[in-house]
């Protein structure tokens, strides 16, 4: 090989928090391509090392040597190399003995940011543990592959602290109640939990339960996954349900064509899902039969979806009575429905949600074609849409935004609502005592406005005259007024005269100045002046928020 001089580089230190373990996983995405030649080499020098060093067995030192690809990468920028790769490391291992955990459990299927956590402390050899090792070695020689064993000790370390000679007597315990050998490997790695404590009954349970619907020890085994854990409780519970809502010819039927009720995530989505239903008041009845016609999707994905869907719902101000029948009624749709966001859907439906509430009423089918991967095709303007636009061109027309096209093009993004809510929000002004030619000048100069209900507006114009005395007059002066929030409002004021009261302020700054500046030109230029201003404002703050 020559002389082969990589970088200098120090081994990242472990420690158990979630921060360095995403900081092992970019180390470890980062490393550069290790020649074969030179990995080969340096496979046989930790070998060697692990063998006849540290007198661990050949099996496992080869195991842990071969597989600790990410390990051994690291190590090595850490060897200066002379001559060649495999004296080179024997000669560092010889004074620089290494955490044999860290390639031990990279060799059982463990990456580095998923067993950092789980390196013992203060231990650095595996002869150290002596009680760990014998479990793992029981473990091998019942015949689970040894990249599988560290999920086991991931979803179970207290299967490794079981004492001297009990973990044998457990697996035997099983094999007795007529467990065969292959589904137990099975279950042990996907449920190593069944290793704890007495025989889980609950476990056997639910074996007698499904055999006695005809479904064997292959037909689970089938649909278990080996990266998931399992509680047995939880799908007992499940099953007891179940039995309580079908008869056994129907419960036979569902459950083989959709295992994933009773095994994805051990039923849990299940059980979300039928309390999400009984929620919104769904009989017994409807949800047994909801679930006879269940699609072929992941019980997840279904409950997801349906939650996305009322979360819709929600956003689009549905009323929630309106929501609890969509729910109950189309229960599978709204399940098979993977919607697009709403945003999403209310501009590219080109649609008010008043009226998307009133549509997806009179047509919920409609909601399949609003998901995900399909193109969004607009609404059809409806009668009333034609005449709310009559009524805003009217409205616009009398502001005198007919003479110039472009800025009757302006306006109509400009002024949101309906012909007839623009009117009447304007109206609400005028009635509270201005001019109308007044008005229409102040919603030229400040269109937004309008862009709040009658209500708004008239609450705050009560609060400009009856709560803080000014005149009606004042919003000619000032119309943007009306479009800050009530809280801004009283807040700046109340600062505004604590500031007087404390000759901090002029007696009589205008109202724009006031309410109109950002918060931190109000903060420099007035509350800053008293030393117990931010104190004041910031109490101020904090009151208005509680009385909101």
């Amino acid at each position: 090989m020559g002389s082969f001089h990589l970088s200098q580089r120090q081994n990242p230190r472990f420690y158990r928090s979630k921060g360095s373990a995403v900081a092992v996983k970019r180390e470890v995405l980062e490393f550069p391509k290790i020649p074969r030649a030179t990995l080969k080499e340096a496979q046989a020098a930790l070998l060697e090392y692990l063998h006849w060093t540290r007198s661990i067995p050949f099996m496992d030192a080869e195991n842990m040597s071969k597989n600790s690809p990410h390990f051994l990468r690291n190590l090595l920028e850490k060897v200066n190399i002379v001559k060649d790769v495999r004296s080179s490391m024997a000669r560092f291992l010889r004074y620089h003995p290494i955490n044999e955990f860290e390639p031990f459990f990279e060799s059982l299927g463990l990456k580095p940011w998923e067993y950092t956590p789980l390196l013992p402390r203060n231990l650095m050899f595996l002869s150290d543990d002596s009680l760990f090792f014998e479990n793992y070695r029981v473990l091998c020689q019942f015949g689970i592959e040894r990249n599988k064993i560290g999920r086991i000790y991931k979803k179970a370390i207290q299967v490794f602290q079981l004492e001297s000679g009990a973990l044998p007597l457990k697996l035997q315990a099983y094999q007795e109640l007529g467990l065969s050998h292959s589904f137990m490997v099975k279950i042990i790695v996907c449920s190593p939990c069944v290793l704890i404590g007495d025989v889980d009954m609950k476990f056997i349970k639910v074996l007698e339960i499904l055999r006695s619907m005809g479904f064997d020890h292959a037909w689970i085994q089938e649909h278990l996954a080996d990266q998931d854990s399992y509680n047995w409780g939880l799908i007992l519970r499940v099953l007891n349900i179940f039995s309580e809502m079908f008869c056994s010819n129907e419960l036979v039927r569902l459950i083989s064509q959709h295992p994933g009720l009773l095994f994805e995530g051990s039923g849990y989505a299940t059980f979300s899902l039928i309390g999400f239903l009984l929620k919104f008041g769904h009989p017994i009845d409807q949800i047994s039969s909801m679930f006879l016609q269940f699609p072929k999707i992941q019980v997840q994905q279904f409950v997801s979806n349906l939650i996305k869907c009322f979360v819709f719902f929600h956003e689009i101000e549905m009323e929630v009575d309106e929501i609890a029948k969509l729910v109950c009624s189309y229960t599978v749709l709204l399940g098979s429905c993977r919607l697009k966001k709403t945003n999403s859907l209310l501009s590219n439906l080109n649609v008010g949600k008043k009226r998307l509430c009133k549509y997806i009423q009179e047509n919920p089918q409609e909601l399949s074609k609003w998901v995900i991967g399909l193109r969004i095709v607009p609404l059809p303007d409806s009668g009333e849409d034609i005449e709310s636009k009559r009524l805003k061109m009217k409205f616009l027309l009398d502001l005198g935004y007919g003479e110039n096209p472009n800025m009757m093009n302006k306006a109509f993004k400009v002024f949101r609502g309906r012909g007839g809510e623009l009117q009447e929000r304007f109206d609400s002004i005028v009635n509270a005592g201005l001019d109308k030619a007044d008005v229409s000048e102040m919603v030229t100069v400040s269109p937004q406005i309008l862009n709040q209900s009658k209500t708004v507006i008239q609450s705050k114009i009560d609060i400009l005259v009856n709560e803080l005395g000014y005149p009606l007059s004042s919003l000619v002066s000032f119309p943007s007024f009306l479009s800050y929030t009530t809280q801004r409002v009283r807040l700046r004021m109340a600062m505004y005269n604590w500031l007087k009261d404390h000759k901090k302020a002029e007696p009589d700054l205008a109202l724009s100045t006031i309410v109109a500046c950002s918060d931190k030109i109000f903060l420099n230029q007035y509350v800053n002046h008293h030393p117990s201003g931010p104190r004041v404002w910031q109490d101020l703050k904090a009151e208005l928020s509680m009385d909101k």
